[in-house]
């Protein structure tokens, strides 16, 4: 079986810590080069392991007769597209457990119709992480406000609408929120 390990962990600028420390249990930096390197045999739990810790489904990490390979042709830079130094491919993204989507059927603010949003899920004692990011919120009666959060304080969110004009809104803190982590968009 061909591996595609140092790849995604490339294409996630991971290193050989960072995906030992994230596979749970955490393992050797060692271990995971000698499974990438094919010097140690990888099983279905490793491919498992170490799927977790990439963030990729354990398919993304092996090479498959079926599946077509993106490969990287081009590194784009402030000066124009290069080569890129070593071969690549691009991972597929996945969504993350717990992950929710916002499908975008007028243009506002930043995003254009036809836009996918991929929201991660917040509880409260986290909401700081998503200050300053577009946030999707959840409202009584099933419904939801999609606004910048630019602050909080003493139980209350404050968030700036997308749109030219708004104004800003205070609600309480709901039981979760949601903070705007991907775009897919099709050019």
């Amino acid at each position: 079986m061909i591996t595609r390990i140092r790849e995604v962990r490339r294409a996630k600028k991971m290193t050989l810590q960072d995906v030992a420390d994230r596979c749970d249990p955490p393992t050797t930096p060692q271990t995971i080069g000698r499974l990438e390197t094919g010097t140690r045999t990888v099983s279905v739990g490793w491919l498992n392991r170490i799927a977790g810790a990439l963030g990729v489904e354990a398919g993304d990490l092996v090479q498959l007769p079926d599946r077509e390979d993106l490969p990287v042709a081009a590194i784009l830079e402030h000066d124009g597209a290069h080569a890129p130094r070593r071969s690549g491919v691009a991972v597929p993204p996945h969504p993350e457990a717990g992950m929710v989507a916002v499908a975008v059927a007028a243009g506002v603010g930043d995003y254009r119709a036809g836009d996918e949003l991929w929201c991660r899920r917040l509880a409260p004692d986290a909401f700081g992480q998503a200050l300053n990011r577009d946030v999707l919120v959840p409202r009584p009666a099933g419904r939801f406000l999609f606004a910048r959060l630019i602050g909080r304080e003493e139980g209350k969110l404050h968030l700036l609408p997308l749109g030219a004009g708004g104004r800003q809104t205070v609600l309480a803190d709901p039981a979760w929120l949601a903070v705007a982590v991907r775009l897919i968009r099709s050019l």
